[in-house]
Protein backbone atom coordinates (compact mmCIF):
# COMPACT_ATOMS: atom_id res chain seq x y z
CA UNK A 1 0.00 0.00 0.00
CA UNK A 2 1.51 3.44 -0.68
CA UNK A 3 2.73 5.40 2.02
CA UNK A 4 -0.29 8.52 1.46
CA UNK A 5 -2.86 5.58 0.96
CA UNK A 6 -5.32 5.71 4.24
CA UNK A 7 -6.50 2.26 5.31
CA UNK A 8 -10.14 1.99 4.97
CA UNK A 9 -11.72 1.03 8.76
CA UNK A 10 -15.31 -0.06 7.45
CA UNK A 11 -17.81 1.31 5.09
CA UNK A 12 -21.37 1.59 5.12
CA UNK A 13 -24.25 2.57 2.61
CA UNK A 14 -26.37 5.67 3.60
CA UNK A 15 -28.84 7.39 1.31
CA UNK A 16 -27.02 5.52 -1.58
CA UNK A 17 -23.84 6.48 -1.13
CA UNK A 18 -21.42 5.32 1.37
CA UNK A 19 -20.23 6.16 5.33
CA UNK A 20 -16.43 5.67 5.48
CA UNK A 21 -14.05 5.16 7.78
CA UNK A 22 -10.40 5.39 7.65
CA UNK A 23 -6.96 5.37 9.10
CA UNK A 24 -3.39 6.65 8.02
CA UNK A 25 -0.16 7.43 8.92
CA UNK A 26 0.12 11.14 9.30
CA UNK A 27 3.45 12.89 8.73
CA UNK A 28 2.02 16.33 10.72
CA UNK A 29 1.03 14.47 13.21
CA UNK A 30 3.66 11.90 13.85
CA UNK A 31 1.36 9.40 14.30
CA UNK A 32 -1.99 6.96 12.86
CA UNK A 33 -4.79 9.23 12.76
CA UNK A 34 -8.52 8.68 11.75
CA UNK A 35 -10.65 10.35 9.68
CA UNK A 36 -14.71 9.98 8.17
CA UNK A 37 -16.11 10.59 4.91
CA UNK A 38 -19.48 10.15 3.58
CA UNK A 39 -19.21 10.34 -0.09
CA UNK A 40 -22.55 10.79 -2.13
CA UNK A 41 -24.18 8.65 -4.88
CA UNK A 42 -22.90 11.31 -7.29
CA UNK A 43 -19.22 10.65 -5.95
CA UNK A 44 -19.64 6.15 -7.32
CA UNK A 45 -20.16 7.32 -10.41
CA UNK A 46 -17.44 6.50 -12.79
CA UNK A 47 -15.41 9.70 -13.57
CA UNK A 48 -16.79 11.56 -10.06
CA UNK A 49 -15.56 14.83 -9.06
CA UNK A 50 -17.76 16.46 -6.65
CA UNK A 51 -17.32 19.30 -4.27
CA UNK A 52 -16.12 18.56 -0.38
CA UNK A 53 -17.69 19.81 3.47
CA UNK A 54 -14.68 19.29 5.94
CA UNK A 55 -16.28 19.11 9.62
CA UNK A 56 -14.36 20.18 12.54
CA UNK A 57 -16.21 18.74 15.91
CA UNK A 58 -16.25 19.91 19.11
CA UNK A 59 -14.60 19.55 22.34
CA UNK A 60 -14.18 15.48 23.56
CA UNK A 61 -15.41 14.16 20.07
CA UNK A 62 -14.40 12.43 17.53
CA UNK A 63 -14.41 11.42 13.89
CA UNK A 64 -17.19 9.72 13.96
CA UNK A 65 -19.79 12.28 16.29
CA UNK A 66 -21.39 13.98 12.91
CA UNK A 67 -21.46 11.00 10.50
CA UNK A 68 -23.14 9.46 13.81
CA UNK A 69 -25.07 11.92 15.37
CA UNK A 70 -25.70 14.95 12.64
CA UNK A 71 -28.13 13.79 10.27
CA UNK A 72 -26.36 15.07 7.29
CA UNK A 73 -25.90 12.21 4.71
CA UNK A 74 -29.25 12.43 3.60
CA UNK A 75 -28.56 15.84 2.34
CA UNK A 76 -25.19 15.56 1.37
CA UNK A 77 -27.09 12.96 -1.40
CA UNK A 78 -29.05 15.40 -2.19
CA UNK A 79 -26.43 17.75 -3.27
CA UNK A 80 -24.06 15.32 -4.46
CA UNK A 81 -21.20 16.60 -1.43
CA UNK A 82 -18.77 14.80 0.05
CA UNK A 83 -18.42 14.89 4.05
CA UNK A 84 -15.26 14.80 5.67
CA UNK A 85 -14.71 15.07 9.35
CA UNK A 86 -11.44 14.29 10.79
CA UNK A 87 -10.62 13.28 14.74
CA UNK A 88 -10.33 16.40 17.23
CA UNK A 89 -6.80 15.64 18.35
CA UNK A 90 -4.01 13.29 18.10
CA UNK A 91 -4.30 10.07 20.21
CA UNK A 92 -1.22 7.80 21.65
CA UNK A 93 1.35 10.90 22.03
CA UNK A 94 2.12 9.99 25.37
CA UNK A 95 1.95 13.45 26.95
CA UNK A 96 2.06 14.01 30.40
CA UNK A 97 -1.91 14.82 31.55
CA UNK A 98 -2.47 14.86 27.96
CA UNK A 99 -6.20 13.15 29.08
CA UNK A 100 -6.24 14.81 32.63
CA UNK A 101 -8.99 17.36 31.29
CA UNK A 102 -11.61 16.98 28.54
CA UNK A 103 -11.11 20.53 27.77
CA UNK A 104 -7.39 20.79 26.68
CA UNK A 105 -5.37 17.21 25.39
CA UNK A 106 -6.85 14.29 23.80
CA UNK A 107 -10.54 15.68 22.35
CA UNK A 108 -9.59 19.33 22.33
CA UNK A 109 -6.76 20.07 19.42
CA UNK A 110 -8.26 23.37 18.94
CA UNK A 111 -7.40 23.64 15.31
CA UNK A 112 -3.85 24.99 16.43
CA UNK A 113 -0.18 24.06 15.46
CA UNK A 114 0.82 24.20 19.10
CA UNK A 115 4.53 25.66 19.52
CA UNK A 116 5.04 24.89 23.48
CA UNK A 117 6.86 21.45 24.81
CA UNK A 118 5.94 19.04 25.28
CA UNK A 119 2.68 19.66 23.18
CA UNK A 120 4.73 21.17 19.43
CA UNK A 121 5.52 17.68 18.56
CA UNK A 122 2.46 15.79 17.62
CA UNK A 123 -0.45 18.75 18.54
CA UNK A 124 -0.52 20.29 15.12
CA UNK A 125 -4.38 20.25 13.76
CA UNK A 126 -4.16 23.01 11.98
CA UNK A 127 -1.55 22.11 9.51
CA UNK A 128 -2.86 18.45 9.28
CA UNK A 129 -6.54 19.72 8.53
CA UNK A 130 -5.52 22.58 6.06
CA UNK A 131 -2.53 20.64 3.96
CA UNK A 132 -2.51 16.72 4.73
CA UNK A 133 -6.13 15.75 5.10
CA UNK A 134 -6.72 17.25 2.66
CA UNK A 135 -4.06 16.27 0.50
CA UNK A 136 -5.04 13.16 1.28
CA UNK A 137 -8.06 13.25 0.54
CA UNK A 138 -7.74 14.75 -3.20
CA UNK A 139 -5.37 12.42 -3.84
CA UNK A 140 -7.48 9.10 -2.70
CA UNK A 141 -10.98 9.93 -3.21
CA UNK A 142 -13.22 11.42 -5.76
CA UNK A 143 -13.46 15.21 -4.25
CA UNK A 144 -12.47 18.28 -6.13
CA UNK A 145 -9.91 20.70 -4.67
CA UNK A 146 -11.32 23.64 -6.21
CA UNK A 147 -14.91 23.36 -4.46
CA UNK A 148 -14.30 23.08 -0.98
CA UNK A 149 -15.92 24.68 1.84
CA UNK A 150 -15.51 24.00 5.89
CA UNK A 151 -18.25 24.07 8.43
CA UNK A 152 -18.22 23.19 12.52
CA UNK A 153 -19.53 23.23 16.02
CA UNK A 154 -18.39 24.55 19.25
CA UNK A 155 -14.42 24.44 19.31
CA UNK A 156 -14.70 23.21 15.92
CA UNK A 157 -16.88 26.03 14.53
CA UNK A 158 -14.02 27.91 16.09
CA UNK A 159 -11.82 25.94 13.90
CA UNK A 160 -13.76 25.94 10.88
CA UNK A 161 -14.06 30.30 11.12
CA UNK A 162 -10.48 30.53 11.50
CA UNK A 163 -9.46 28.23 8.92
CA UNK A 164 -11.70 29.24 6.30
CA UNK A 165 -10.65 33.33 7.42
CA UNK A 166 -6.84 32.52 6.88
CA UNK A 167 -7.34 30.63 3.75
CA UNK A 168 -9.74 31.63 1.70
CA UNK A 169 -8.27 30.30 -1.72
CA UNK A 170 -8.97 27.07 -0.13
CA UNK A 171 -12.28 27.05 1.21
CA UNK A 172 -14.78 29.02 -0.52
CA UNK A 173 -17.94 28.33 1.79
CA UNK A 174 -17.82 28.20 5.51
CA UNK A 175 -20.30 27.98 8.38
CA UNK A 176 -20.21 27.17 12.15
CA UNK A 177 -22.96 25.90 14.85
CA UNK A 178 -22.40 27.49 18.47
CA UNK A 179 -19.00 28.45 17.66
CA UNK A 180 -15.86 29.81 20.15
CA UNK A 181 -16.50 32.37 18.24
CA UNK A 182 -13.72 34.87 20.52
CA UNK A 183 -11.48 31.76 21.92
CA UNK A 184 -8.73 34.80 23.44
CA UNK A 185 -11.96 36.46 25.27
CA UNK A 186 -13.13 32.97 27.23
CA UNK A 187 -12.10 30.53 29.62
CA UNK A 188 -11.95 27.32 27.21
CA UNK A 189 -9.50 29.43 24.67
CA UNK A 190 -7.49 31.01 27.56
CA UNK A 191 -6.39 27.43 28.71
CA UNK A 192 -6.00 26.02 25.59
CA UNK A 193 -4.00 29.15 23.87
CA UNK A 194 -1.92 29.41 26.82
CA UNK A 195 -0.86 25.69 26.83
CA UNK A 196 -0.66 25.53 23.48
CA UNK A 197 0.81 28.95 22.40
CA UNK A 198 2.17 29.94 25.44
CA UNK A 199 1.74 33.54 27.49
CA UNK A 200 2.20 35.96 23.91
CA UNK A 201 -1.42 36.56 23.42
CA UNK A 202 -0.58 38.79 20.28
CA UNK A 203 0.49 35.34 19.40
CA UNK A 204 -3.36 33.73 20.23
CA UNK A 205 -4.82 36.01 17.76
CA UNK A 206 -4.10 34.22 14.52
CA UNK A 207 -6.32 32.14 15.98
CA UNK A 208 -9.64 33.91 16.61
CA UNK A 209 -12.19 34.19 13.94
CA UNK A 210 -12.91 37.60 15.67
CA UNK A 211 -9.21 39.10 15.33
CA UNK A 212 -9.08 37.68 11.48
CA UNK A 213 -12.01 38.80 10.21
CA UNK A 214 -11.07 42.29 10.23
CA UNK A 215 -7.64 41.26 8.16
CA UNK A 216 -9.03 38.55 6.14
CA UNK A 217 -7.66 38.65 2.46
CA UNK A 218 -10.73 38.34 1.01
CA UNK A 219 -14.43 38.65 2.09
CA UNK A 220 -16.77 35.80 1.68
CA UNK A 221 -19.65 37.54 -0.39
CA UNK A 222 -22.06 35.36 -0.37
CA UNK A 223 -21.95 35.39 3.71
CA UNK A 224 -20.70 33.57 7.06
CA UNK A 225 -23.91 31.28 8.33
CA UNK A 226 -23.83 30.87 11.81
CA UNK A 227 -26.56 29.15 14.14
CA UNK A 228 -26.51 29.72 17.84
CA UNK A 229 -28.83 28.53 20.41
CA UNK A 230 -29.98 30.75 23.10
CA UNK A 231 -30.48 27.91 25.36
CA UNK A 232 -27.12 26.88 24.86
CA UNK A 233 -25.34 26.15 28.49
CA UNK A 234 -22.71 27.59 27.29
CA UNK A 235 -23.48 30.68 25.27
CA UNK A 236 -22.80 33.01 28.10
CA UNK A 237 -18.91 32.21 29.37
CA UNK A 238 -17.45 30.88 26.41
CA UNK A 239 -18.91 31.37 23.00
CA UNK A 240 -19.00 35.21 22.43
CA UNK A 241 -21.00 35.67 19.09
CA UNK A 242 -21.57 38.95 19.51
CA UNK A 243 -18.12 39.83 19.23
CA UNK A 244 -17.95 37.90 15.98
CA UNK A 245 -20.97 39.75 15.12
CA UNK A 246 -19.81 43.09 15.38
CA UNK A 247 -16.37 42.43 13.82
CA UNK A 248 -17.93 41.24 10.84
CA UNK A 249 -19.94 43.94 10.84
CA UNK A 250 -17.13 46.30 10.98
CA UNK A 251 -14.99 44.28 8.64
CA UNK A 252 -18.43 44.50 5.94
CA UNK A 253 -18.30 40.20 6.14
CA UNK A 254 -22.22 39.45 5.53
CA UNK A 255 -23.09 37.11 8.14
CA UNK A 256 -26.12 35.51 9.05
CA UNK A 257 -26.30 34.96 12.48
CA UNK A 258 -29.35 33.11 13.86
CA UNK A 259 -30.26 33.10 17.21
CA UNK A 260 -33.16 29.80 18.00
CA UNK A 261 -34.49 30.02 21.39
CA UNK A 262 -35.08 26.69 23.56
CA UNK A 263 -31.94 25.09 21.49
CA UNK A 264 -28.90 23.65 23.75
CA UNK A 265 -25.05 23.15 22.57
CA UNK A 266 -25.62 19.71 21.26
CA UNK A 267 -26.48 17.41 18.13
CA UNK A 268 -30.47 17.85 18.46
CA UNK A 269 -29.89 21.62 18.16
CA UNK A 270 -27.08 20.47 15.05
CA UNK A 271 -29.35 17.98 13.12
CA UNK A 272 -32.09 20.60 13.21
CA UNK A 273 -30.27 23.11 11.01
CA UNK A 274 -27.73 20.48 9.36
CA UNK A 275 -30.16 20.84 6.24
CA UNK A 276 -29.65 24.88 6.13
CA UNK A 277 -26.02 24.32 6.24
CA UNK A 278 -25.46 21.86 3.26
CA UNK A 279 -27.63 24.67 1.27
CA UNK A 280 -25.58 26.94 2.63
CA UNK A 281 -22.79 25.49 0.82
CA UNK A 282 -24.36 23.93 -1.96
CA UNK A 283 -25.36 27.40 -3.48
CA UNK A 284 -21.87 28.23 -3.06
CA UNK A 285 -19.88 25.03 -4.28
CA UNK A 286 -22.45 23.94 -6.78
CA UNK A 287 -22.57 27.74 -8.68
Amino acid sequence: MPENTPELLSSHASHGGEQRFYRHASQTIGLPMRFSVYLPPQALQPNANVPALFYLAGLTCTEETFPMKGGAQRFAAQHGIALIAPDTSPRGAGVPGESAAWDFGVGAGFYVDATQEPWAQHYRMYSYVRDELRETVLANLPVDGARLGIFGHSMGGHGALMLALRNPAIYRSVSAFAPIAAPTRCPWGEKAFGGYLGDDREAWKQYDASELVARASRKFAEGILVDQGLADQFLAEQLNPDVFEAACQAAGQPLSLRRHAGYDHGYYFISTFIEDHLAHHAKVLLS
